[in-house]
């Protein structure tokens, strides 16, 4: 399409404006209702109709936003979205700007049509996914829907604060079908985070297919039974099971059926294989893995398991292996290899682990799990993949490399970020998903304590305290999910939504530019997407705890905080 000098002398004024720091014309509280919110809004008045002969234009470096238009327009639209020629009539045009920040983006909706400038796909994609939030919520259905697909005219300039905008979700505890991972990866992208992070192994279950050791999905896949209700504060003799075996895993096929779906939306998967602790799974399968070599069963109960892996070569060497098989099916820079939660009671009870100490003129056990996650460090490094870990794994020390996922607080973090290393903020306080959103007698069986959606809007990753050089050490921050109490795919929309909504806007939206009061004038209308999804998002309101509730969590908040003081 030849844009007409009208439509672009508007698009120069506002590429002027932005750069002369002007303020958008729109208020906080725009009637556009975007999540997460832009940087800069600026609309005119009337609107643009996309019509069944649109087509695209998109220069070579953004060719892949042609299919992007069909795959987020044409199920709804039932539009072909053809590639423009002289005789379609461009509707949307891509333009390449190398100038733009990696995943940035300018949408300008004129009378003309649609302009889109990136200097990649992503940002050309999220332009696309703000494009859908300009029309009728109606673009979110799965078929053909007959309506006017009308655009507001509206400039708008956008870019990430961060470039770690991430959930996670734990397949360990209960197995989620590849439908729905694909379902949670597609409300991800919606929101414009860029991360997934797959937590494959547990001591309740080992969820991938490697191919090497086929022990690890033929036993370690399956538990006998589940425990039922919260046993944290349950002696071992008053515990209940429900009886029935839970199984479940990713074949190899599969997950790169994930992968590639999740490209195609510019959602990096980020594979979790759990290591030194978290291996009863492991250990069950493979008891030559555990300090004892006594055959385990894989855990039943929740809680974290005493038995960890033996700090021996043949253990190393199992895990590279593994990790080899991992490379293979996850082109993500980012390997996570857990080092969270390990006790060392087996590793001081155990002659070989201590003898193991002696002859790596270690100190202590932390020193003895620093070395291991030292080596499979060193392994990854090598095969050009960058470690990522719970931030247990300072304890001991720490390679210059690896990446600190801070989740005991935001202090180590910070820690981390000071010394130099890259991190992910993932602080319980503001992004553990699995707790309760209101009071414990009216919401589902959770772990514990209170994370309300306002708490997790208030979540600031990089703090003004921090110094300039360790804020660039801050990647971003990511949602958690952990399955414990969770058994379904609504229950885990339930906990995560809307609260990963807010966390959307925390990870995207400059933290100057956010608002509370306008996020929920913002958010009706947005959650009206949701429901054209199916996605089961716990409704707004109703998230005051009684004093019973706010007594115990105030026990709670306090053993947490003992807990983390203890292991530090």
């Amino acid at each position: 399409m030849i844009l007409v000098r009208a439509s672009l002398a508007v698009w120069l004024l506002a590429i002027l404006a932005l750069s002369a720091g002007a303020q958008p014309t729109t208020t906080q509280f725009s009637p556009l209702s975007l999540v997460p919110q832009p940087v800069q809004t600026t609309v005119g008045e009337g609107s643009f109709v996309l019509t069944r002969d649109a087509a695209v234009a998109a220069p070579a470096e953004l060719a892949g936003s042609i299919e992007s238009t069909r795959m987020l327009l044409g199920p709804a639209t039932g539009f072909a979205f053809g590639k423009s020629t002289q005789e379609r009539h461009t509707q949307i045009t891509f333009l390449y700007k190398p100038e733009l920040a990696p995943e940035a983006y300018r949408l300008d909706v004129s009378a003309a049509g649609v302009r889109i400038e990136a200097a990649g796909e992503a940002g050309a994609f999220y332009a696309l996914q703000t494009l859908r939030q300009l029309l009728p919520v109606s673009i979110y259905e799965s078929a053909a829907v007959a309506t006017n697909w009308r655009l507001p005219i509206v400039q708008i300039a956008d870019e990430p604060r961060f470039s770690w905008r991430g959930m996670h979700l734990d397949v360990g505890r209960h197995f989620m079908p590849v439908q729905f991972i694909k379902k949670y990866i597609d409300v991800l992208a919606l929101h414009k985070m860029n991360t997934f992070h797959w937590h494959l192994t547990e001591d309740q279950g080992w969820r991938i297919e490697i191919k090497r050791y086929p022990r690890l999905t033929g036993v370690g896949a399956t538990r006998a039974q589940t425990v039922v209700g919260n046993p944290l504060f349950r002696d071992a003799d008053e515990l209940e099971y429900d009886g029935l075996p839970h199984s479940g895993f990713y074949t190899q096929a599969e997950v790169r059926e994930v992968v590639a779906y999740a490209a195609a939306r510019h959602v990096t998967v980020v594979p979790e294989i759990e290591f030194p602790g978290h291996a009863q799974a492991v250990i069950a399968a493979y008891p030559d893995l555990g300090n004892t070599g006594r055959q385990l069963k894989v855990k039943e109960e929740w809680g974290i398991s005493k038995h960890t892996l033996k700090p021996s070569d043949e253990t190393l060497t199992f895990y590279r292996n593994v990790l080899s098989e991992i490379i293979d099916l996850f082109p993500s820079r980012y390997i996570h290899i857990g080092g969270d939660e390990a006790p060392k009671d087996e590793w001081r009870d155990s002659a070989y682990a201590q003898q193991r100490i002696s002859e790596l003129g270690l100190e202590n056990e932390n020193e003895l799990q620093s070395w291991m996650i030292g080596q499979l460090n060193t392994f990854l490094a090598a095969n050009d993949r960058q470690l990522v870990g719970w931030d247990e794994i300072m304890q001991g020390g720490l390679p210059t490399d690896a990446v600190v996922m801070s989740w005991r607080g935001m202090k180590p973090g910070l820690r981390a970020a000071e010394a130099g290393h890259d991190v992910v903020m993932a602080p319980v306080q503001w992004t553990y998903f699995d707790y309760y959103q209101g009071d414990s007698s009216s919401e589902p069986l959770a772990i514990g304590s209170y994370t309300p959606l306002r708490e997790t809007y208030a979540f600031n990753p990089a703090p003004e305290t921090l110094s300039s050089s360790a804020r660039g050490h801050i990647l971003g921050a990511q949602g958690q999910v952990w399955t414990e109490f969770i058994k379904t795919p609504d229950h885990v929309e339930y906990m995560a939504f809307p609260r990963a909504i807010a966390l959307a806007e925390v990870v995207w939206t400059a933290q100057a530019a956010r608002d509370y009061e306008a996020f929920l004038q913002r958010l009706p209308q947005h959650l009206e997407r949701l429901d054209k999804l199916a996605v089961n998002y716990r409704p707004l309101g109703n998230d005051t705890l009684s004093f019973g509730s706010r007594l115990s969590n105030w026990f709670w908040d306090l053993g947490i905080g003992l807990y983390f003081w203890w292991q530090d």
